[in-house]
């Protein structure tokens, strides 16, 4: 195949566009029911909505391997679409509906364990069906339909919030789309039904994280470093942004909200564009640009004066009111496509076809360990400096500086070249 088929990546973008529209209704809405609903204290707030973080740690690295090493009649990947998407589906629309603490927690547990259960396999099955040339370009259209997934569920899970007393239409929202979602991916992707593989042994997470660290070739640790560091740095600013606009730049917590979502929007236009500028510079050489932006724009928002910052530059329709930092974060945003979109092809070229499930895991164990991480790390030094919040912009581009120290070791994971035809 020596064109990317958009009508599959489309389609397959599905399965992202409803894990997206799954953790974004789930991220906004289920701490405003443990506060007043449950009535739960803020740190036990926090502590619950790391949940879905240490689930995703635990079980998605060994599920993608074992995706790899799994045969059935329908693929190694459909299984876990087909038993974790419908479970996650059920107990999501529950959560509304669950009255007493217990129940609340057992369907909340019982989402987060099936939907780390299936979200590896699904993402596996863009490089699986897509050649290596042509990945970056696939993760873009990938990304872009996950992005599509979060708008849907922040504006029209918003407004269909207050429709009911127990504010149950988002989730039966996200229920519906991620049913519908994994039944498009099923009709419609084939998994290939050989899987090419330079050895006899089985794919192993454990094995395969060992031989990348003692490996003499240190290209694959190095991007899961830089990985695991650029992540922590994008956490400086999604984590605590809201607080860093209202205690340094005086702005409401929603006026922080939506500077927030306007990055977040630029980051969803770029994502196929992202994808392309890989393919025709190169990978690494995107990604390395995009850290070096990104470290910037940051650096720029420390540098400048708040009074700066937050001169208006008008009403956008969409996007709310614009200011001097909105251009810094709409960079920001651009630029973090370019590192997003990017990574993940260049850990699976790194490895062949049978193990793409096992090193998917790995993109995730360090980018996981990143949000865990990520969020603490801001938060001691927030602390330490007497809840100074404009520390986070300066914490950002320390970890991008470590990331593009590590990226500039990285000498494989660009796209193969096409096969020659006849």
């Amino acid at each position: 195949m020596n064109r990317l088929n958009y009508g599959k990546t489309f389609l397959l973008g599905f399965g992202f566009f409803g894990i997206s529209v799954i953790w974004m209704v789930y991220n906004s809405f289920v701490p405003l029911f443990l506060a007043n609903k449950f009535q739960l204290s803020p740190a036990w707030i926090g502590f619950f909505m790391t949940l879905d973080n240490i689930a995703a740690f635990l079980i998605q690295p060994p599920v993608g391997a074992w995706s790899d090493r799994l045969r059935t009649p329908i693929g190694r990947r459909m299984p876990f679409i087909l038993i974790g998407a419908p479970i996650g589906a059920i107990v999501f629309g529950l959560i509304p509906l669950a009255n007493v603490l217990p129940l609340f927690v057992a369907c909340t547990s019982t989402l987060l364990v099936s939907m780390a259960f299936w979200r590896i396999p699904v993402i596996a099955l863009m490089p699986d069906i897509t050649p290596s040339h042509f990945r970056s370009q696939a993760n873009g259209i990938i990304n872009l339909m996950g992005g599509v997934g979060s708008i849907v569920a922040t504006l029209i899970g918003g407004r269909l919030y207050d429709m009911t007393p127990n504010h149950a239409y988002p989730f039966w929202m996200g229920s519906i789309l991620v049913i519908v979602s994994a039944v498009l991916v099923f009709i419609f992707i084939k998994e290939p039904k050989e899987y090419e593989s330079t050895s006899e042994e089985r794919p192993d997470l454990w094995k395969a994280f060992l031989t990348v660290v003692r490996g003499e070739e240190k290209s694959a640790l190095r991007i899961l470093l830089a990985i695991f560091f650029w992540f922590v740095a994008y956490n400086a600013i999604e984590a605590f942004f809201t607080l860093y606009a209202q205690n340094h730049l005086g702005l409401p917590g929603g006026q922080g909200a939506q500077l927030l979502g306007q990055l977040s929007f630029v980051f969803v236009l770029f994502a196929l564009p992202a994808g392309y500028i890989g393919g025709s510079l190169g990978r690494r050489r995107t990604i390395m640009t995009g850290i070096i932006g990104m470290g910037l724009a940051m650096l720029l928002i420390y540098f400048l004066p708040r009074e700066t910052l937050i001169i208006p530059l008008g009403k956008v329709f969409g996007l709310g009111q614009m200011y001097v930092i909105s251009i810094f974060l709409m960079l920001a945003g651009a630029f973090w496509a370019m590192i997003n979109v990017n990574s993940l092809p260049m850990v699976v070229d790194m490895t062949d076809n049978a193990r793409i499930g096992t090193y998917t895991g790995l993109y995730y164990l360090f980018s996981t360990l990143a949000a865990i991480a990520g969020p603490n790390i801001n938060g001691w030094i927030i602390a330490l400096t007497q809840n100074n919040y404009s520390n986070v912009m300066i914490v950002g581009p320390v970890f991008m500086l470590l990331a593009l120290i590590m990226m500039a070791g990285v000498r494989r994971g660009e796209a193969r070249p096409l096969p020659q035809s006849n």
